[in-house]
């Protein structure tokens, strides 16, 4: 069974970082790209970060270069998001996301709120 499952979000203060995790299973986790999604309530997902099947190649939305680093495991079949100087526009909900030849395969989301 193809599954992608989010982990790490919580509550944190401004300035403060959180490390998302997303670990996947039933397909080879290896040969794919991986992605980082965030939706606000009653609006689109918007793409927050890239990382090509062998992490060589990463990039990121414009609003969280600089803050944001997208990595992988793929010993662990895991990728993962650090978010550091967070922002409280950076509250919503993030998902992960592979596109097999089945189609795109979006984890169940984890919620991110940054308040004081």
């Amino acid at each position: 069974q193809v599954q992608l499952v989010e982990s790490g979000g919580g509550l944190v203060q401004p300035g403060g970082s959180l490390r998302l995790s997303c670990a996947a299973s039933g397909f080879t986790f290896s040969t794919y790209a991986m992605r980082w999604y965030r939706q606000a309530p009653g609006k689109g997902r918007d793409l927050v970060a890239f990382i090509s099947s062998g992490g060589q190649t990463t990039t990121y939305a414009d609003s969280v270069k600089g803050r944001f680093t997208i990595s992988r495991d793929n010993a662990k079949n895991t990728v993962y998001l650090q978010m550091n100087s967070l922002k409280p526009e950076d509250t919503t909900v993030y998902y992960c996301n592979t596109v097999l030849t089945m189609g795109n395969i979006w984890g169940q989301g984890t919620q991110v709120t940054v308040s004081s």
